[in-house]
């Protein structure tokens, strides 16, 4: 559960190593590097309420963090996009307001999103 919005998030990035990993650093919201939701359901159909449900989750990470005067990566990873939620999150990440995002079914944007995790 993230200290700063009492929600859970589906995947952290924090500035240390596994090893250190503790729940000392997990209540530090200063500790965070980036923060993702991932949608994992291959409906179509449903993926457009996946997306509003994570987008939710993402401004609720943004508006937390901003309040702290800290601004930790944030990024969308789904197995099922459609059209208007890849426009949707275009701009988004062309605004400023996503830093990543990708399609789990694509392999270039999954090898994309998987080196940008890990230039972090």
């Amino acid at each position: 559960m993230l200290p700063l919005t009492k929600n859970n998030v589906d995947i952290c990035l924090f500035k240390c190593s596994h090893e250190s990993l503790s729940s000392e650093i997990i209540r530090s919201p200063e500790q965070y590097i980036a923060l993702g939701e991932l949608k994992g359901g291959i409906d179509p159909a449903g993926a457009d309420e996946h997306w509003k449900t994570a987008h939710s989750a993402i401004e609720r990470i943004k508006r937390a963090f901003k309040k702290s005067k800290l601004n930790p990566k944030t990024f969308f990873v789904a197995s099922a996009i459609e059209k208007n939620m890849a426009n949707e999150i275009w701009k988004l990440l062309s605004d400023g307001e996503l830093d990543n995002a990708a399609n789990l079914t694509d392999d270039q944007q999954l090898d994309c999103i998987a080196r940008w995790i890990c230039s972090l």
